[in-house]
């Protein structure tokens, strides 16, 4: 977390944005991005240099060629502010949109061909160049923390209904499924790729002797991860989220996941999603194999379709979902909810309080996690009631020490010590046959018995003359008051 010195320093390039007219949180953090990623080219370039001359051999594929020294920011960098500005917009911008002088077309290279330099002032370009000077980027934890706190600007919801899934929520559910550096994941909604950042976070520091081998690590930094998004400055974002994280060539591309032009299908062990609720697309655009599973056009059942299509036979899935999900009575609703408990296996529903994802929206909302089996499976289901997420649940989400999250974990990873808990408590198991005959509805409150207390009151001529006795001392109350007058 950002906190201390490192915040105000973020906060001061944010600020450098604000004050010289970039007021887009979006369009801010993704000239922030830009200048990031050129400094990271830069730093990189001369450890390779570095460890070059201690061998006394030439650097291979050098990113810079005698050509584009100019774009370094080692060099640039103590260019005079106005040759500093022609400079990044004459040479600096067009080598990033470039193929950076190694013919390697990465995710974020992909994805910056468009981009264009909006800092319109030298000095402010000076200004900023010395706040990130002043950051570590050498240290990809704190980087990602960097990023984050960045992301976290974003306050409101994006243009196709999206907003930023919080950090400590995506942890959770990374936490909850435990991703291995033999996964293929997926988020077929990723944004700014948190979901895909930290599975890659808990992979780096979970499996970190399986990391050292080639094979995984290629697989890491290349093939494990697939991300799609509709939006291309989001995949701007998430491909340098990602490179912060160790994962330089992601499998990321601009595709509306739901439609036939996504063909990818029985291709991932894990997804992990909070996938945009933005209501109705057109019947049209829609995979057709989608609304054969659920036949809809709301968004939120037809990626749930879209998860069981594009797991593998043992994939599983976390993803969050309204409380609608959980017990819309249309026919597309209960379908979508039957396919999962009686064609594959549904393990936990898990209720979030509404705060959870303020200021940008107040929706109630549920994570559901279920494997693909294709021949059922599901017996007992997992309900738990959060009520605390370690965040006050207003729009300030100040820190409080209420917080259900490490309770969560716990009780998920040990399943077997749930089976007699009691419907009164936070969490119970729930036999497939009660789910079924309630016509397959997965809110927790069809489920959890509320304990009320008797409580006694007195006789009502008791209380009736307590009433006339409160009655008389306020009236001699009052003579008193006229005494003194």
């Amino acid at each position: 977390m950002v906190t201390g010195e490192l915040k105000n320093k973020v906060d001061g390039i944010w600020d450098i944005f604000w004050t010289n007219g970039v007021t887009n949180p979006l369009t801010a953090i993704e000239q922030i991005t830009y200048l990031m990623f050129v400094k990271i080219l830069d730093d990189n370039e001369l450890k390779k240099e570095s460890k070059a001359a201690r061998l006394d051999t030439k650097v291979v594929n050098p990113v810079f060629d005698e050509n584009h020294q100019n774009c370094r920011w080692s060099i640039f960098r103590n260019y005079e502010p106005q040759a500093m500005f022609d400079n990044m917009i004459q040479n600096v911008f067009p080598f990033i949109k470039g193929d950076l002088g190694t013919g390697k077309d990465t995710a974020f290279a992909k994805y910056v061909k468009d981009a264009t330099f909006q800092l319109g002032n030298a000095r402010a370009l000076v200004k900023v160049v010395d706040k990130i000077d002043e950051l570590d980027l050498h240290n990809k934890d704190i980087m990602g923390d960097v990023y984050e706190y960045l992301l976290s600007k974003i306050a409101q919801s994006g243009t196709n209904g999206q907003f930023r899934t919080p950090r400590h929520i995506i942890n959770m559910m990374v936490e909850l499924m435990q991703p291995t550096p033999d996964d293929t994941i997926c988020d077929p909604a990723m944004g700014s790729a948190g979901f895909i950042c930290g599975a890659a976070r808990y992979v780096s520091e979970n499996y970190k002797q399986e990391l050292l081998k080639s094979d995984a690590r290629k697989h890491f930094q290349t093939t494990m991860f697939t991300g799609n998004d509709t939006d291309q400055t989001m995949l701007r974002i998430g491909a340098m989220n990602l490179m912060l994280h160790g994962v330089d060539d992601p499998n990321i591309q601009r595709l509306d996941s739901l439609s036939e032009d996504n063909t990818v299908r029985d291709a991932y062990t894990l997804i992990m999603a909070n996938p945009p609720f933005k209501g109705s697309l057109d019947k049209e655009t829609v995979a057709k194999d989608l609304r054969n599973v659920a036949a809809t056009t709301k968004t939120e059942l037809l990626f749930l379709a879209l998860f069981l299509k594009s797991l593998k036979i043992g994939g599983r899935c976390a993803s969050i979902v309204p409380d609608g999900v959980l017990f819309g009575s249309s026919k597309a609703h209960k379908a979508i909810r039957k396919e999962i408990i009686e064609n594959n296996r549904l393990q936990a529903v898990i209720s979030m309080p509404s705060g959870v994802f303020k200021p940008y929206a107040g929706v109630s909302t549920a994570i559901l996690i279920f494997t693909r089996t294709d021949n059922g499976g599901t017996d007992n289901v997992w309900f738990y009631d959060m009520e605390a997420d370690g965040y006050s649940l207003d729009d300030k989400r100040s820190e409080v020490k209420e917080n259900d999250i490490p309770d969560i974990i716990e009780r998920f990873h040990n399943l077997d010590k749930e089976t007699d808990r009691a419907r009164t408590e936070k969490s119970f198991m729930v036999p497939k046959a009660e789910i079924v005959e309630n016509d397959y509805d997965l809110s927790i409150n069809k489920y959890k018995e509320i304990v009320y207390e008797k409580i006694e009151y007195p006789p009502t001529s008791e209380i009736i003359a307590d009433i006339k006795k409160l009655n008389d001392e306020i009236a001699a109350g009052l003579k008193e008051l006229e005494a003194m007058l």
